[in-house]
């Protein structure tokens, strides 16, 4: 009986691990197992198992491993028009969003070069069948916009990875960027928007970074609001609290200097938040971590180090994204080429891999709305040079 019910605790979809182990204890009364055998099993990081799509296949002509049934296809190279248009695709492909539009949708992508370089970012224009049906360009003149986020609104937040960078918010459906200083002046890295508690999440790419939020004066309109840093104690797993960046602007004191008790993150990159919880990676020390918004505490998702059966799939952590079952895919800056995918039940696998491109970094997965396309990019591609990026489209059996 027991077994059962584990069996049916790992098939619950789209629920966090948190959310899971609520829903079980207040449900199932006669549940044999007790409570800290139930922490146990949803609190420690994700191990090294075998993935829920099975063994990767040998590379394709795209030079891609991928699980059977699934295939990859070039949709964009930097410095060659867009297939079927006449927009010549950015340079350093990076950060990535999917954006509903009408029966189709837009990937939005980053430009992680200089503005001199064609800085700022682009998109494709898809129809409801997948084909390309136009690209331009939605941002310029900006420096090294590294990832970003979506809004509730279908806007995309563009973050600069400089010192006293900005975040700028572009219109793939439409309008003209505009910068966004409330937000605060650091080195960004990526964004995520919470619209149960109407804040957006964001975190920063230095050594001793910090992990912020904006609280919006109206949600919707990011012109004015309040910068606020998480506050915590230096180990691995504890509670937080929220507090108020004095001078969001950054100058002359830095804004992760600014309050006292801010933890300190190790290089932060991606962001994603689904159901209650954010989570976020950090690439000085390899770890994904695990924000409960509802209990105000935090926790180690993954972590390399702690991986305790054969070699950690995972390596270089970096950009994040999420599928509609609660899927966690998480790409690799350099490591092997991979995007793994920690499923719900703290197991992390490989799904794919791209050979040939050791001098690159995989950049942008997003997920279609239908979640049977993923898109993705390999920023500096076989050359290993900016100008070398390759942005890619996997569909497949994905889990929804």
């Amino acid at each position: 009986m027991l077994t059962d019910r584990l069996q049916w605790m790992l098939n619950v979809r789209r629920m966090n691990r948190r959310n899971l182990l609520r829903t079980t204890l207040a449900g199932a009364g006669g549940l044999a197992l007790p409570f800290t055998a139930w922490s146990a099993a949803y609190a420690a990081p994700a191990q090294n198992a075998t993935g829920p799509y099975g063994a990767l296949r040998a590379a394709d002509s795209n030079g891609i491993q991928l699980p059977a049934g699934f295939t990859s296809t070039v949709i964009a190279r930097s410095r060659q028009a867009v297939p079927g248009t006449s927009y010549v695709w950015h340079d350093a492909p990076d950060g990535g969003a999917v954006i509903p539009d009408g029966s189709g949708w837009i990937y939005v992508s980053n430009a992680e070069v200089s503005s001199s370089a064609g800085g700022g970012a682009s998109r494709i224009r898809f129809d409801s069948a997948g084909a390309i049906i136009g690209a331009s360009r939605i941002l310029s003149g900006t420096n090294q916009n590294c990832a970003g986020g979506k809004t509730p609104w279908n806007t995309w937040l563009s973050c600069e990875e400089i010192t006293l960078g900005r975040v700028w918010e572009t219109y793939p459906l439409g309008g003209t960027a505009v910068v966004r200083p409330a937000m605060g002046r650091f080195k960004h890295e990526a964004a995520a928007a919470d619209p149960v508690r109407q804040v957006i999440y964001l975190t920063e790419d230095e050594t001793d970074g910090r992990f912020y939020r904006f609280v919006p004066g109206t949600w919707g309109n990011l012109s004015t609001g309040t910068l606020q840093v998480l506050v915590a104690g230096t180990g691995t797993s504890g509670s937080f609290s929220w507090q108020n960046v004095p001078d969001p602007d950054g100058s002359p004191t830095r804004t992760r200097y600014q309050v006292s008790g801010a933890k300190s993150f190790n290089g932060g990159e991606g962001c994603h938040y689904a159901n209650d919880t954010v989570w976020f990676t950090t690439k000085g020390d390899n770890r994904v971590w695990q924000v409960d918004l509802q209990s105000n505490t935090f926790e180690l998702a993954y972590d390399d180090s702690l991986v305790t059966s054969g070699s950690a799939p995972l390596t270089g952590v970096d950009n994040v994204t999420g599928s509609s079952y609660g899927d966690l895919y998480v790409a690799e800056d350099g490591g092997s080429m991979e995007i793994c995918v920690i499923t719900p039940d703290d197991k992390i696998s490989v799904f794919l891999r791209v050979t040939g491109q050791g001098s690159s970094e995989l950049t942008g997965p997003a997920f279609t709305p239908a979640g049977n396309r993923l898109y993705f990019s390999s920023q500096r591609g076989t050359s290993g040079s900016s100008s070398g990026g390759i942005t890619y489209c996997v569909t497949g059996p994905f889990r929804t």
